[in-house]
């Protein structure tokens, strides 16, 4: 007899393991199906040991900086083997509370690579053996892997996705990174503060294109004066590997291409979804590229299968898989018949964005030029780092907040941030965009002095020539 739940979840990243709680909260007999870690790759190869990495190559900054402070620290090295170890128990500690959570909750966890065969049924192949398991509904919640360009095999050796970059078997002395999305601009970042000579290409005109202009132009600027190359409107033509190094064509601007050597190379090109292999397209599920066509409640069309997270479309963050989980696991409550329940649909524009290289990025909404794009007339502020007084005493003048509003109704249309810890400041802009505020709400809040967080109200003021300290 195959065990019965009401949901079983395919998949514990963020998305699924949030999903599965909440339907756990909701009375709901729930089960997880995972198989590798708990957690998923966002807690233990993504999210979470990247920005103990990137904690570390910031401690390590402020180190060699230290007598811009009226300190002394002489000798100051790094040790990669120490760090990657911090980052990786900063993971096990996670998954260890992933697990907890799970006791904690009742969800039963069937460790094994799971497949749908129809019926509300999924094979669960682990070490023990093939079982089947089946439930009312079942949440896809697979997650994706790192695409791979068919000239650029990963191997761990010379050509590492992030696994690698996280788990290095050694320093590079010259990085290449392909890609300047935010997984690759966060590797560059971290490399480059460890000493290494790092050199970014891409293939669009700017550097983390889907920020404001603005932004792209300051990090671009930013990471420059840092001592980082930065390549725009190049592309990798061919890579070659040995014992001793790599050897990437690069096609320039200018059409030409010119051979560059480096001791390693990190793929950050895209994703792809884990989809293969599924069962998907046996049961009548759409895919478009391999990600799961969804409507706004994770619904995939065929009765009691659903879907959230990076196996379906963007944006690709683990706060939206989990947003998305959560609406999911409430959906379903009430399909079942709890009425007390009231799923919201999420809004794609008040997701926001982060990216944490130094100088921090974070965004949320439309940039000024998509907003003009959509045939808004707009009002855009932009207020830098350098008129405030925090900014200044922590020694991180550096950064700016724009705002982009409806000219016409004052609606905060988008924010767009670079700076230290602006993605923990972002989330003001997102409370707001969720509450529908228009500019007269931010303009008479009173933000606490001094904090960074007081150029998000100048940004505002800037919109409408109201600025008071630039």
């Amino acid at each position: 007899m195959a065990d019965t739940y009401d949901v079983i979840v395919l998949g514990s990243g963020p998305g699924g393991y949030v999903s599965a709680i909440r339907a756990a909260q909701l009375g709901l007999k729930t089960a997880i199906v995972e198989r590798e870690l708990l957690g998923g790759i966002c807690l233990n190869w993504g999210c979470i040991p990247t920005k103990a990495l990137l904690r570390s190559a910031e401690v390590l900054h402020h180190m060699k900086h230290a007598k811009d402070y009226g300190l002394a620290a002489d000798n100051i090295t790094a040790d990669l083997d120490a760090i990657v170890k911090r980052s990786r128990g900063v993971a096990k500690q996670l998954n260890q509370g992933v697990t907890h959570l799970m006791k904690k909750n009742k969800i039963t966890v069937h460790m094994g690579t799971g497949k749908l065969v129809g019926g509300g049924k999924i094979e669960v192949a682990g070490e023990k053996g093939t079982e089947t398991i089946s439930a009312k509904h079942i949440i896809v919640a697979t997650g994706a892997r790192a695409r791979e360009l068919p000239f650029a095999k990963a191997d761990g050796k010379r050509i590492w996705t992030y696994r690698h970059a996280m788990t290095p078997t050694e320093q590079p002395t010259k990085l290449l990174v392909m890609g300047s999305g935010a997984i690759g601009i966060e590797f560059a970042s971290f490399y480059n503060d460890l000493g290494v000579d790092v050199t970014v290409v891409e293939m669009l005109d700017r550097i983390v294109p889907v920020e404001d202009k603005d932004v792209s132009a300051f990090l671009e600027k930013a990471l420059t004066k840092q001592g980082m190359k930065i390549l725009t409107g190049a592309g990798v033509e061919a890579i070659t590997t040995d014992a001793k190094g790599v050897k990437a064509k690069i096609k320039g601007k200018d059409g030409k291409v010119v051979e560059h050597e480096f001791s390693h190379v990190i793929s950050a090109v895209g994703i792809v979804p884990n989809t293969e292999d599924l069962g998907l397209e046996k049961i009548g599920a759409k895919l478009d590229r391999g990600f799961i066509q969804i409507d706004d409640y994770g619904r995939t069309g065929v009765a009691g299968v659903w879907a959230i997270g990076d196996c379906t479309p963007g944006p690709w963050l683990a706060h939206k898989a989990s947003h998305e989980g959560v609406t999911a696991a409430e959906a379903i409550a009430k399909e079942l018949g709890n009425k007390d329940v009231h799923p919201h649909p999420l809004d794609r524009r008040n997701i926001p964005g982060c990216t944490y290289c130094h100088p921090q990025i974070a965004s949320v909404g439309l940039t000024e030029a998509k907003a003009k794009e959509e045939g808004y007339e707009v009002k855009a502020g932009t207020f830098p780092f350098i008129g405030n007084g925090k900014a200044i005493a922590l020694g991180e003048p550096e950064g700016f907040v724009k705002t982009v509003f409806d000219a016409k109704t004052g609606e905060l249309l988008g924010a767009h941030m670079i700076g230290a810890e602006v993605t923990e400041m972002i989330q003001g802009y997102v409370v707001g965009k969720t509450l529908e505020t228009t500019e007269q709400e931010l303009m008479n809040t009173v933000f606490p002095h001094p904090t960074i967080s007081e150029t998000m109200h100048e940004a505002t003021l800037a919109a409408y020539g109201r600025a008071l300290h630039i």
